[in-house]
């Protein structure tokens, strides 16, 4: 059962839990603060708590900041092991903030979270809460609001429950948003540090995180297409033969190696932090691990001649494993990287030549010279993948930064023309193929925690994406269609539920809003238990301006403005939303991006079914509608599709001017 000791900050203070060695934990941060600074830090903590503890509690912050970087208030972390309980087992006077307080546990789970003592889920400092304050004291308010309330959230911070109504949302979070001219990473570290801003990551911030899962499909889309794209592979066939390299078997970047499997690929994935990959290997996210570079590539290349899908963790530095293929003339199929190079040089990426726990201290210790040695890095890094290219590899960035730190670290990454070499995987693969036609990931909870609840929602699924393909002529979304219903089908088998019972599935706003009709039906006749929490990543059609990742194949120029994901934060807090965030940074990283997501309650009712009909449609169209305006053919014929099928929905639509006429007047100069 749920811990109620939990909810609020207690009258005495609670025994100081030890440092639990056996998790990992977030690295060391280091040290940008002032003394004048340090004590509005110590101010800002200790303002949660009564004066009468304050004597005890600012030693013990302060020693914490100076150790740590940062005060996450562990004296405070609960004993019992977070995780996503039963949506009944919450204490609460409104089944959707019961909801809520399940995906908060979820995202801090152990068996999920990145580093979850730092209250951190996934990419390195991806934050639920800056500390454990702040989580006592959501779920306290969560557990007492009503459906006539809404609780604010500012970065972590809960402000308080404010008087609302029931089609508003329960919760309405931001993370990170700064005044323009004060959105860099310096800003970033500063503010952190002293306990005014996180970095919600996506769906870190949000609440929104289901493990590995949740980008497995899509990754496992992007290989599919990187090979029909570039060598040729059938529709319907796997990449058994083929191989594929790269990086991170973190919280996001873990689902690399489970996608490799599942598209019938063998594949290395490197991973410096040896904690991570154990932890993966265990999860049965990765079948191999070793130590041995020479080792990794034999099992690979041994994989790829029996056409087995496999997939190797090589404990170890990606720069040595690019090096080493290279110097053994190793031909590879497929390459990317996913390293949190959306923050370089806090644990992001380490540096070649370097251990683990050297890097580590480093980083902290001697900050400039830790990040001279990452860039060298990077520029070896680049120079290996660029040797293997010329061999016939297909790379792309995989939306973590890397071609943009490598460009700032001096790396052979550009073309003459001043563009990357590399193609964004959103360039090139999901966003003509997935978004520019709706099709993003999205995703589901079971609240009841019930394997037979998740199972009946794969067959709802399923039998919704069998009748659209026989209602569809349009070959690009069929072929959309084919390859999501081998995915549903196979997905149980593929046994990728960590934490709570989660479904990761990429729909267009046709798909999404069926499935979750019929998944409310449902819930009110029974064959399913308990309330469905729905969902998506920020990575996703409408939520995320994102240059570098997301709106990468936008070319009007509109690519580095935010009026997408900011008016989708606000449309789906309009429509429905249980609760609505929106975030700087995600992805590629702080005053990079911005993004924003939802989650809704469905309980069976029939305003339910209103509201997710309302919010869903919005939530996709929003985005097709504005790739469609940027001249994108395929949201073109995606949102006029959409009008008639929506006499209520009118949308301005581009018309195309022939590039003749524009030579015409620029002849000449």
């Amino acid at each position: 059962m749920f811990d109620e000791s939990i909810l609020g900050l207690p009258d005495d203070l609670p025994e100081h839990p030890d440092y639990d060695a056996s998790l990992d934990h977030a690295p060391v941060r280091k040290q940008v603060l002032s003394q004048k600074q340090e004590r509005l830090a110590l101010q800002n903590a200790l303002r949660y708590f009564e004066s009468k503890h304050h004597d005890v509690l600012s030693k013990e912050f302060l020693a914490e900041l100076r150790k740590f970087g940062r005060i996450y208030m562990y004296r405070f972390r609960p004993i019992e092991q977070i995780k996503a309980r039963p949506i009944h087992e919450y204490p609460s006077q409104s089944i959707q903030a019961a909801g809520i307080m399940l995906m908060i546990d979820n995202n801090l789970d152990p068996n999920v979270a990145q580093f979850p003592h730092e209250l951190i889920t996934y990419g390195g400092n991806g934050s639920v809460f800056q500390n454990w304050a702040q989580y006592r004291l959501v779920m306290k308010y969560l557990s007492e609001m009503t459906d006539d309330q809404t609780l604010v959230v500012y970065s972590g911070h809960p402000l308080g429950l404010f008087p609302s109504h029931p089609e508003a949302p329960r919760v309405v979070v931001t993370n990170g948003m700064m005044i323009p001219n004060y959105s860099t990473p310096i800003d970033y570290e500063r503010l952190n540090a002293m306990g005014v801003t996180q970095y919600g990551q996506m769906t870190a911030g949000s609440y929104m995180y289901i493990g590995p899962q949740g980008i497995v499909h899509g990754t496992t889309i992007t290989l599919m297409n990187a090979a029909r794209m570039r060598f040729g592979v059938a529709s319907d066939s796997d990449l058994s033969g083929m191989r594929f390299v790269t990086s991170g078997l973190g919280g996001m970047s873990g689902a690399q190696a489970k996608a490799a499997v599942i598209s019938g690929a063998a594949c290395i994935v490197a991973e410096s932090n040896p904690t991570a990959a154990e932890k993966r290997h265990q999860q049965g996210w990765v079948n191999v691990l070793t130590k041995d570079v020479d080792e990794a590539i034999d099992l690979m290349i041994a994989a790829s001649e029996a056409g087995q899908g496999k997939s190797i963790g090589y404990v170890g530095n990606i720069v040595d494993l690019w090096e080493r293929l290279v110097e053994r003339e190793v031909f590879v199929h497929l390459g990317s990287d996913q390293t949190s190079l959306h923050n370089p040089f806090q644990g992001g990426y380490f540096p070649a030549g370097m251990s683990f726990k050297e890097s580590q201290s480093m980083m902290h210790e001697r900050p400039l010279e830790f990040k001279k040695l990452v860039q060298e890095s990077l520029r070896r890094h680049v120079n290996a993948v660029n040797l293997l290219v010329d061999r016939g590899m297909f790379f792309w960035d995989y939306g973590n930064a890397f071609l943009l730190e490598s460009g700032r670290a001096g790396a052979e990454i550009f073309n003459d023309d001043g563009t990357y070499k590399y193609p964004s995987y959103v360039e090139d693969i999901m966003g003509p193929l997935c978004f520019d036609r709706g099709f993003g990931p999205f995703r589901w909870v079971c609240s009841s925690g019930s394997d037979s609840d998740l199972q009946e929602t794969d067959k709802i699924a399923e039998n919704v994406l069998v009748e659209m393909l026989e209602e569809i002529d349009d070959e690009d979304v069929r072929q959309q269609i084919k390859d999501n219903l081998r995915w549903i089908r196979e997905a149980d088998e593929h046994d990728m539920v960590v934490g709570s019972k989660a479904r990761i599935l990429y729909a267009d706003e046709q798909g999404r809003s069926r499935i979750a009709s019929a998944m409310n039906k449902a819930i009110g006749d029974g064959r399913i238990s308990a309330p469905i929490i729905l969902g998506r990543d920020h990575h996703d059609v409408s939520g995320t301006d994102s240059p570098y990742r997301e709106t990468a194949n936008i070319n009007d120029g509109s690519k580095w403005t935010a009026d997408m994901s900011v008016q989708n934060f606000v449309g789906d807090a309009i429509r429905g939303a249980t609760w609505v965030s929106l975030h700087n940074g995600g992805g590629v990283g702080w005053g990079e991006v911005f993004n924003g997501g939802f989650g809704m309650v469905i309980d069976g009712s029939d305003a339910s079914q209103r509201k997710l009909q309302s919010m869903l449609h919005w939530d996709v169209t929003n985005g097709v509608a504005r790739r469609a305006w940027a001249r994108n053919d395929g949201a073109i014929t995606s949102i006029k599709h959409a009008m008639e099928i929506n006499e209520k929905l009118i949308v301005t639509v581009p018309n195309i001017v022939k590039e003749s006429v524009l030579d015409s007047l620029f002849e000449g100069d």
